[in-house]
């Protein structure tokens, strides 16, 4: 039996990083009412800042009138506390860090604090759905939206169905990824889904050609930009994702498949645990300098 669903009106988001608060952003924009907890009240600060910067840019582009962006964010409350911010919610999503251990505990949360009825979703990249709802005493509620960054930018929500969602969350969540004006393109649960099945191993290959010294950082980058048509090569998307996360990734994938063609690259695992993230740390295949937008290959990987 399908569950009773609420039409979702009012979104919690957990997590106030890049995703959470680009989420938070796409939600409040469209007229939903919004709470946005993390734990962190600096991190909430600047996730605000960020999404009234990123209103600006909306607005000189003609996108948004000024009057609006009161508005919207007037429609987001940050909230330190789970319990505090779920209670009244009838849809959650998720965008923590892209750890297992982290996301099976919020849901255990979700699963004591949210309504009955409410939909738990997860912003997973890669993570198994099926999982996090057996974490749960609700799976057939449970379900993926895979938003794209940066979130008010990016047209597609994938939407990964668990083992036991049900089909009225998946139509509920194609209705409303419409409703934001997004692309909804419906999945199964398997490793890295759809997106990142395929996109990883692309990274991975480019890191293995660089470690391998077959080309170069920009050489390769700018044969798959000028040859593929790719607007980014995919080196500083590896940068840009974060070098921790495509590591995490291809570690679900190597771990659920058990194919060596998903091993992650040494150089990657090398880079990772010394700290060379990409933008997020500064330095990756890229050096990013704050208010530069040139793109300078690493010191590291100079030819």
């Amino acid at each position: 039996m399908s569950p009773q669903l609420p039409t979702a009106r009012k979104i919690s988001v957990i997590g106030a990083g890049t995703m959470g608060n680009g989420i938070a952003h796409v939600f409040a924009q469209k007229g939903f009412t919004v709470k946005l907890i993390d734990t962190s009240a600096p991190q909430l600060e600047k996730a605000l800042k960020t999404i009234a910067t990123n209103l600006d840019r909306q607005i000189t582009k003609g996108l948004l009138k000024e009057e609006e962006k009161k508005a919207v964010l007037e429609r987001i409350t940050p909230l330190g506390a789970i319990s505090d911010g779920v209670s009244g919610a009838d849809l959650v999503v998720e965008a923590a860090t892209e750890n297992e251990a982290i996301k099976l505990n919020i849901f255990r949360q979700l699963d004591e604090a949210a309504p009955a009825g409410c939909i738990l979703a997860s912003n997973t990249s890669s993570i198994s759905i099926s999982k996090i709802g057996a974490a749960t005493k609700r799976p057939s509620v449970v379900i993926g939206l895979h938003f794209m960054n940066p979130v008010p930018v990016m047209k597609l929500i994938e939407i990964i169905n668990g083992y036991a969602t049900d089909a009225a969350v998946t139509k509920q969540m194609v209705e409303l990824a419409e409703k934001l004006g997004k692309t909804p393109c419906v999945v199964n649960d398997y490793p890295g889904f759809i997106a990142n099945r395929i996109l990883m191993p692309m990274i991975n290959e480019a890191i293995y050609s660089l470690f391998e010294g077959v080309a170069g950082v920009n050489e390769i980058d700018t044969i798959m930009k000028l040859g593929m048509a790719h607007p980014m090569g995919p080196l500083q998307l590896a940068d840009f994702i974060g070098l921790d996360v495509c590591l995490s990734i291809l570690r679900v994938l190597h771990d659920g498949f058990g194919q060596p063609k998903y091993a992650p690259c040494p150089l990657l695992v090398n880079m990772v645990t010394a700290g060379y993230l990409g933008v997020k740390s500064g330095e990756g295949f890229y050096k990013y300098t704050a208010g530069s937008k040139d793109l300078v290959v690493s010191s590291r990987f100079w030819r």
